[in-house]
């Protein structure tokens, strides 16, 4: 089994910045890709960024703003957050599986437990 811990959510300003970070244990061989995803009260999970053996990838929504990145496969996963906004306040959750197409989809084999993000105007 994968295990997944986030941490690094808290209360933040408009405007400002937090880097949340996720980190993975257990049996991770062969886990190679990494997702962020963000769901707010009464809102569907929404993908946010995921990194692929590296290469990192973010959606439309957070592109600009937002930054994921992995040192090396045994280090964990950040998300850098800038310029944050009161729409972005939400549960964050990291997950991931084998390949990006189940992260991509929302369906990935592991999750962890979220950590909160609240943006204040």
């Amino acid at each position: 089994q994968v295990q997944l811990v986030e941490s690094g959510g808290g209360s933040v300003k408009a405007g400002g910045s937090l880097r949340i970070s996720c980190v993975l244990s257990g049996y991770t061989v062969g886990v190679n890709c990494v997702g962020w995803f963000r769901q707010a009260p009464g809102e569907e999970r929404e993908g946010v960024a995921r990194i692929y053996f590296g290469s990192p990838y973010v959606f439309d929504s957070w592109k600009g703003r937002f930054t994921i990145s992995q040192d090396n496969a045994k280090s964990p996963v950040y998300l850098q957050m800038d310029s944050l906004k009161p729409e972005d306040t939400g549960m964050y959750y990291c997950a991931a599986d084998k390949t990006c197409r189940t992260v991509a989809a929302g369906t990935p084999k592991y999750w962890g437990q979220g950590t909160q993000v609240t943006v204040s105007s």
